[in-house]
């Protein structure tokens, strides 16, 4: 079995993300791109750099935005490597993702136990954050806040402005062995 690999907010074919700033600093929130294209395929070259065919990855949500997100997917998403799993974002075409085959699961939030972690699109809530099971803490990997800090400790932001848009393995976040 390959490596199992994090990301989130991706933010594809998004024109308008690239005109976005932080409301506390006055800084773009994707400075040095000069247009999708160009942030597209720097995404796409940093996901491929790490995370290999047999590999598998979690995308934490908001994955493509903007007009003929389907077309999109359908020419670039063939281009990413690994086996494709979806915790659904608040921006995402559910219909169209799933329709399109583009993930070989789909979730509102999944639990790795094994791994001591929480994935979910928007930072679950701290009570969310109990193994009963196994009686122990979890985190939450999540992403949605784009540039910000996660909430607390508890949390580990994986959206691609904090993690230089390269996907993040597993084992580095695991907090059980």
């Amino acid at each position: 079995m390959g490596d199992i690999w994090l990301i989130s907010d991706t933010h594809f074919n998004h024109t308008n993300i690239l005109k976005f700033v932080d409301n506390t600093t006055g800084d773009l929130v994707r400075p040095g791109f000069n247009d999708t294209e160009d942030m597209d395929q720097h995404m796409v070259d940093c996901w491929n750099s790490v995370v290999k065919h047999g590999d598998k990855i979690y995308h934490l949500g908001d994955v493509v935005l903007g007009q003929h997100e389907e077309e999109w997917m359908k020419t670039n998403w063939p281009k990413l490597n690994g086996k494709k799993n979806l915790i659904l974002g608040n921006h995402d075409n559910y219909k169209m993702l799933a329709r399109g085959g583009f993930f070989s699961n789909i979730y509102e939030s999944r639990d790795l136990r094994e791994f001591g972690l929480l994935l979910t699109h928007r930072p679950a809530h701290d009570s969310q954050l109990w193994d009963f099971t196994n009686n122990r803490p979890m985190k939450s990997c999540h992403g949605h806040i784009h540039q910000r800090h996660s909430p607390s400790a508890n949390h580990i932001n994986l959206s691609v402005e904090l993690i230089n848009y390269t996907p993040v393995n597993i084992e580095d976040l695991r907090i059980y062995s």
